[in-house]
């Protein structure tokens, strides 16, 4: 894959202070853990996704972005430069933030950064591990690309819960259409369905087929681990056009970190005559066991090791195919190429079956068969099963229901509970920050209420330190994935029919896998456990773009009762809008690092918002 452009060793000390002093960098993290610097511009660039060049978000001139390749505990800077005609936030679907949703990128935490401007994230991959990946956020533009990975590796302190693979490979897999994502949003905003996809994307290139660019993989044949000369991972453009990945070296082991980064659509991962062991998922280490397909639904990312173990008579198929379609969708298969480097032909026959397209229970089953590791360490030495999450008593519980599409104020929007989120002129976190009023309320409600449905920001008012329990229930005709930023939570159990109190007997209080990103069936009820011990404002959206785009979403205030010198206060670089936009200055140098202090004092900016405050109540 694309190597991010800045270097991810860690600093000198002498060159991490001259850098601290140059780019007037937070000093809010850990001293002594190591910075990496990445410098983007996101624009609009030609690629060739379906043949024909059609214009995608790419970063760097990439598509896919560079992947952030990192450490446990590592401080990440990220200056992005906004190319494109609109404004864009950057999201990183899975890091936590520790007390620090000022960097979340969502537009309940931030101003959007203008069309020309630059903003730079800064923040620590703090207790982590994983597999992840990051996007735009605003105005459906993930539709268009601008999406990349994210690697979090252990710490050499803490060993992987299995040998050290030969190669490591990320793919993207999603649903791709020729329509530009703005005329997707028209007509999402219209009711107009989005349809069957024109393709399947891997990698940004699509199937496999005669005079289109398409990925392949290349590989060393072989049997069980050797890592005695680990392999690079390199990228080339043959003249074919067709993407190669070439991991040199003796490997014979692989781990494929494969991304769901579409709009709407389930995805089934597979490869022909190939395993797939299970090893990780958004940060969690599992129960290792073999698959020989995955369902990997919107917003969610898997890792497998995969061994190659068959003869090189012929190439093989890599598949990524639409679930729970009609026979209209037989055509929209996504298809890659798996090479050994002693293949003695192209790959042939059919390619490998699907499960069955009509049997939700088969995808339902898979789900609960994904266990956590218990006994294996991750970002700290002590196992993850150290943390009893099925003995902590629950403090709070919401039942959340969503519905299909309706008319409220004839206009198309989706809804939570009844509410379809409006995001307000000034993002949540400032106007709390700031104690302005009327921006939002914290009466999200903990079930549906009989009422008819409407707009509001309406948030939920977690308990600092409290368990919440959070039942999804999906009534809607397709599946729906719900992603919570800020935190990874504790997939407890699910099934078909309506949720009740009775279902808890069901759960799984002892190695439910904790993740970011969960499915709920059509019909069908998830629920998840979450300890609410990271302070801050954080995004709970359905990750079906359709669905957020219309309102699907709702954030959770959790704010420390006592004062809480650990958590990040308001960034020199932040951006106001709104309400604030009074203390918004132009960007002079809009090409350079932003995160220089801001001409304005923080004793300024508040005199300036109580004026603000007063002339909004004066005029009101």
């Amino acid at each position: 894959m694309p190597s991010a452009s800045a270097s991810a060793l860690p600093c000198s000390c002498f060159f991490f202070f001259y850098l601290v002093l140059l780019l007037g960098s937070l000093t809010v993290v850990l001293a002594g853990d190591p910075y990496v610097f990445y410098d983007w511009a996101v624009s609009y660039i030609t690629a060739p996704s379906l043949g024909p060049k059609q214009k995608v978000i790419g970063i760097n001139g990439q598509f896919p972005g560079p992947i952030l390749n990192v450490t446990t505990n590592w401080n990440v800077v990220v200056n992005v430069k906004n190319d494109l005609d609109e404004p864009l936030l950057i999201t990183w679907n899975g890091i936590q933030h520790r007390k620090n949703s000022w960097q979340d990128g969502v537009s309940g935490t931030n101003c959007p950064i203008p069309a020309g401007w630059n903003w730079t994230y800064e923040f620590q991959v703090k207790d982590q591990i994983g597999s992840f990946f990051y996007f735009p956020s605003l105005n459906f533009q993930r539709a268009a690309g601008g999406y990349g990975g994210i690697i979090i590796n252990n710490r050499e302190v803490i060993p992987l819960p299995f040998l050290v693979p030969d190669g490591d490979i990320t793919l993207f897999i999603s649903d791709w259409y020729t329509k530009s994502h703005k005329e997707q949003r028209k007509d999402v905003e219209n009711g107009v369905d989005l349809g069957v996809p024109d393709s399947i994307l891997l990698n940004g290139l699509g199937p496999f087929q005669k005079g289109n660019p398409f990925l392949t993989v290349n590989v060393e044949p072989g049997f069980g681990y050797d890592c005695q000369n680990c392999s690079v991972l390199l990228i080339s453009l043959e003249a074919s056009a067709s993407l190669i990945v070439t991991l040199s070296g003796t490997g014979k082991m692989y781990r494929l970190r494969v991304h769901n980064v579409g709009i709407s659509t389930s995805l089934n991962f597979r490869i022909q005559n190939h395993n797939l062991l299970l090893v990780e998922t958004e940060g969690s280490y599992t129960v290792q066991q073999n698959y020989s397909n995955m369902d990997i639904h919107v917003g969610q990312s898997y890792s497998f090791l995969v061994t190659m173990d068959q003869n090189a008579s012929s190439d093989y198929y890599i598949v990524a195919s639409p679930r729970f379609v009609n026979s209209s969708w037989a055509r929209v298969n996504g298809v890659a190429i798996l090479q050994y480097s002693n293949s003695q032909g192209p790959a042939s026959g059919p390619l490998p079956d699907p499960p069955n397209d009509i049997d939700p229970y088969f995808s339902m089953n898979q789900a609960r068969s994904i266990r956590w590791n218990v006994s294996a360490g991750a970002a700290r030495p002590n196992p993850q099963g150290s943390f009893r999450y099925g003995q902590i008593t629950v403090t709070d519980v919401y039942v959340i229901v969503n519905r299909p599409p309706e008319l409220i104020n004839k206009k198309w929007r989706t809804t939570l509970n009844g509410i379809s989120y409006l995001p307000p002129s000034t993002p949540l976190k400032l106007a709390q920050q700031f104690k302005i009023p009327g921006v939002y309320k914290l009466d999200f409600p903990n079930k549906l209420m009989n009422r008819p449905s409407k707009v509001d920001s309406s948030l939920i008012n977690g308990t600092y330190r409290g368990f919440m329990e959070i039942i999804f229930q999906n009534n809607d005709t397709t599946v729906q994935n719900y992603h919570l930023d800020g935190y990874a939570f504790f997939v407890v159990g699910m099934d078909f029919g309506v949720w009740t109190e009775n279902s808890r007997s069901t759960y799984n209080k002892w190695d439910g896998v904790a993740r970011s990103t969960v499915q709920v069936f059509p019909g069908a009820w998830t629920a998840i456990l979450i300890s609410l011990d990271n302070s801050g404002i954080w995004n709970l959206r359905a990750e079906n773009l359709n669905s957020w785009y219309l309102g699907q979403e709702v954030y959770i205030s959790v704010v420390n009762p006592e004062a809480d010198k650990s958590e990040i206060s308001l960034p020199e670089n932040a951006i106001f809008c709104g309400l604030l936009s009074p203390l918004q200055k132009d960007q002079a140098q809009r090409v350079k690092f932003s995160s220089a202090p801001s001409t304005i004092s923080y004793a300024s900016r508040t005199v300036l918002v109580m004026l603000v405050i007063f002339s909004a109540a004066f005029i009101g």
